[in-house]
């Protein structure tokens, strides 16, 4: 199966294109510019470079979350349109597990840690169980301190929020990366299309943790 990953929960996303279990393609960017300036151009040019067209795409997978809000409606509404498009499946993809997917066969547990703003971190605590990384704890939006509380083992962070994690047990990798591969969350997205895991366009949201800073005004409207 041909499928296009989408990757913009962080500054660092972008896109991959894989055939079957083979990566063929991937872009990623780590710079301040917007995903609504470049997703679209990564996407043309790995099609470009692979020589595909998008009408030999058979399914789609995205990141859905946790991460910012603009990425993730942009990313979400992209996806979405060429699902409706092209007549083809989706696969939803949690940010974290992506991140987590980055270290498979890791000997410590694994924790990606992103920076949510507001003195909060997204979060979860992922293990190697001899198949795929399996995830222990929920996706959390919880304090940097409260998470290095919770850290009681050496475990492996990473991501952008992770040099706010401030405990003994925290073990970071270099070099760094800030968010997930498209490539991961390829990976992932494949293998829940060929079990049948997909999720209609109209059915297709993104996991935020807490209300978006619109929502929050919204609330505050109503209450006055």
């Amino acid at each position: 199966m041909r499928v296009l990953a989408v990757e913009t929960s962080t500054l660092a996303g972008g896109a991959a294109l894989l055939d079957g279990d083979l990566v063929v393609g991937e872009y990623v960017l780590d710079v301040s510019a917007t995903h609504s300036e470049r997703l679209m151009g990564a996407v043309d040019r790995l099609l470009t470079d692979v020589g595909w067209t998008v009408r030999d795409l058979e399914g789609l997978a995205v990141s859905v979350g946790p991460g910012s809000f603009t990425g993730l409606r942009l990313g979400l509404s992209t996806v979405k349109g060429l699902a409706l498009a092209l007549a083809i499946p989706i696969a939803a993809v949690p940010t974290l597990d992506a991140m987590a997917a980055l270290l498979p066969f890791a000997a410590l547990p694994v924790c990606p840690v992103l920076d949510a703003r507001k003195r909060e971190v997204y979060a979860s605590l992922y293990r190697w169980d001899g198949t795929g990384m399996r995830r222990e704890w929920d996706y959390l939006a919880i304090a940097p301190g409260d998470l290095s509380g919770r850290l009681d083992e050496p475990v492996i962070v990473l991501g952008d929020g992770a040099e706010q994690i401030d405990s003994p047990y925290a073990q970071r990798i270099r070099p760094p990366r800030r968010g997930p591969s498209p490539a991961c969350v390829g990976a992932l997205g494949h293998a829940r299309l060929a079990i049948g895991d997909t999720v209609a366009a109209a059915d297709l949201v993104p996991i935020y943790l807490r209300p978006s800073e619109a929502e929050l005004k919204r609330r505050g409207a109503a209450v006055r």
